[in-house]
Parts: C-alpha cells; sequence; structure tokens
C-alpha cells in the first residue's frame, strides 16, 4: 500500500470529538475556504511555516505508512479508554485519500481504537463507501446552502455534498453536523434559513455551530499568506445565539468553542 501523506499528528487534541483524542491530519484539500483554519494542509506538498517572532521554521507534510500511524496514536491508548476519546482523521479533505484512510481506519477499529472521519463531503460517494465500515462516527461540515457561494467562494459541489449527507443520514450512520458560522457568508438571517431547510430535508437532527474566529492568522503569517478574513471580527454574541434560535425549531443544536 502507498504511503499516507499526512500533515501533522496532534495528541491531547481539543475540539475533534469526545475525551480525548489524537487527531490525525491528512494532506490536501479540493476546496479553498477564505476562512481556513489550517492552510498548511490545502496542498498536497509539504509545506513550511516560518515564524518571524521566534524564527524557528516547521515543515508540514510527510509520507508515513498506516503502521507508523498507528504506533504513534496508540501512545495514548490509556487515555483514550479513560476518557471514552479515540482518533479523528481530519485535514485537508482526508477522503481523497480513501484507501489510506480505510486502512488506518481497520487497523484502529482492530485494535478497539474510536475512529472519527472530519469531511467536508465533496467527493464522490464511492469514497465515503471505501471507509464507513472503518469510522464510528463521521463529522460533517456544512458551510453553505448557496450554490453559487458554495462553487464560486469556496470551489465545491453543493449537490454532490447534500447528496452524501442524505446518503449518510438514510444509512443510519453517526453524523454530527458542523456549521462553521462565517460572516459574509452563512451567518445572515437568510443564510441561516436556507441551511436548516437543505439538512432538515437531508434528514438531520442535530447540529452544531463553529462561531467564526482568527486564530488561524498566524499561520498564514508564517506562510507568506494574507489571509483574507483578518480584519474580520468574531461573531457578536447575539449573532451565534439567533442563529442557534432559527436552527433550533428544527435541531437539537450545540455551540462549540
Amino acid at each position: 500500500m502507498s504511503a499516507l501523506n499526512v500533515s501533522d499528528i496532534q495528541h491531547f487534541s481539543v475540539g475533534d470529538g469526545p475525551g480525548i483524542r489524537t487527531t490525525v491530519f491528512f494532506k490536501g484539500c479540493n476546496l479553498r475556504c477564505p476562512w481556513c483554519h489550517n492552510p498548511e494542509t490545502i496542498s498536497r506538498e509539504p509545506v513550511a511555516l516560518t515564524y518571524l517572532r521566534t524564527n524557528k521554521t516547521i515543515t508540514y507534510g510527510r509520507a508515513v505508512t498506516v503502521n507508523e500511524v498507528v504506533n504513534e496514536v496508540m501512545e495514548d491508548l490509556d487515555f483514550y479508554r479513560q476518557s471514552g476519546g479515540g482518533v479523528t482523521i481530519s485535514g485537508g479533505e482526508p477522503l481523497l485519500q480513501a484507501n489510506g484512510v480505510a486502512a488506518l481506519g481497520k487497523a484502529l477499529r482492530e485494535k478497539g481504537v474510536s475512529v472519527i472521519l472530519d469531511t467536508a463531503g465533496c467527493i464522490p460517494w464511492s469514497h465515503f463507501e471505501a471507509v464507513l465500515p472503518f469510522v464510528d462516527t463521521v463529522f460533517f461540515d456544512w458551510k453553505t446552502s448557496d450554490p453559487v457561494c458554495m462553487k464560486e467562494r469556496i470551489g465545491g459541489d453543493l449537490p454532490l455534498i447534500k447528496d452524501n449527507l442524505t446518503r449518510l443520514l438514510r444509512r443510519g450512520t453517526d453524523v454530527h453536523i458542523r456549521i462553521p458560522l462565517i460572516p459574509g457568508i452563512n451567518a445572515d438571517t437568510a443564510s441561516v434559513a436556507a441551511m436548516a431547510a437543505d439538512l432538515r430535508e437531508a434528514g438531520a437532527k442535530t447540529v452544531a455551530l463553529l462561531p467564526f474566529h482568527r486564530l488561524a492568522v498566524g499561520k498564514y503569517d508564517a506562510m507568506g499568506l494574507v489571509y483574507p478574513f483578518r480584519d474580520t471580527p468574531p461573531l457578536p454574541a447575539d449573532a451565534v445565539s439567533r442563529a442557534a434560535k432559527m436552527l433550533a425549531s428544527d435541531f437539537t443544536v450545540s455551540i462549540e468553542k
């Protein structure tokens, strides 16, 4: 089997699922979200980040075998068992490496480790079919219900994404839908209403909101890039509450930090 193209392996991850988790970030993404919080994962090639304050350079991107990843993440097995945690497979878009994700998920499941897949869902359904037998939960990021915004600003295919979500829910997959709530993209009342309609039609029952933040600015600076959302303030608390209340009539809603 060919090696996995991995950006980073982050131990003791926060916000990537229940309990103490290790997150494996796969390299490569087929979307171009202008607010992306992990720009180092977009390219399939290694990316060097040089932090000017410390003059430290970190390169993200390396070829590793499934066994190498398993050996590293299993170092935290006791923490997984004590906390109800496990491994989260993220990116980038990990399903661009569906066969590798399937192999990694199978190896972890055989060792009794919970596996979460984090995806944006803009991938042929056959890629999901390859990995679903080996993951416990799918985190599905829903970014917008505006097909023009999805195509022109994000670079995705909204009908494909919606079809994949519908298929996942109809087959009984444990799907956690997460909406990154982004100013100027999907946080206004009309956008929230449109997302609610699409998610309701797909059969969703629960939704988590991830309010926008600017913590990625340092990464863009270290990559020599301009962050398009550098001057965009975080959403006011009342805007987040308003979106949550709109969605609460149809879904069980949570707000993640």
